[in-house]
């Protein structure tokens, strides 16, 4: 079985760095299974975005997890989308929930849901959660995995 990426503009080349995540092309891939219910992750580790108000360099654990329905995010685009944040001012709860919406407005998946768990801003650290409702039911929704944040405890 293939894969239809004929429309994809940066897979396969090289792709500079997007300015800010309005400038970054998020892509997507027809989905081989979309009949199939079944749960994708993607996990990125080090996200880093600034404080709009300081500058500061803000830290966090983003786990996303959707249920594909026709389309399938391309994954180097979600990288180098996740990447764009690197430069770019918002809050931490704008920077989840907007990755969430953007995913949801490219993809229109059976189901999303998206954790954000952000490293201490003035000693207090910042989990926001979001998804687009009540999972389909028989989906696996295995834990997210990432404990809160307890800094040397």
């Amino acid at each position: 079985m293939t894969t239809d990426t004929s429309g994809l503009s940066q897979l396969g080349t090289q792709t500079a760095q997007p300015s800010s995540p309005e400038t970054a092309m998020l892509e997507r891939v027809p989905n081989p299974h979309p009949e199939a219910l079944y749960l994708a992750r993607f996990t990125v580790p080090e996200f880093t975005s600034l404080c709009p108000v300081t500058g500061q360099p803000d830290f966090a654990h983003i786990v996303i997890d959707y249920a594909p329905a026709e389309w399938l995010v391309e994954s180097k685009s979600l990288k180098l989308y996740m990447t764009a944040f690197r430069n770019h001012g918002a809050f931490h709860e704008d920077c989840t929930v907007a990755i969430g919406l953007k995913l949801v407005d490219l993809l229109a998946p059976k189901w999303l849901r998206i954790g954000g768990y952000w490293y201490p801003r003035g000693g207090i650290p910042i989990d926001v959660f979001w998804q687009t409702g009540a999972a389909p039911e028989g989906l696996w929704l295995p834990d997210q995995g990432v404990p809160t944040y307890r800094g040397r405890g």
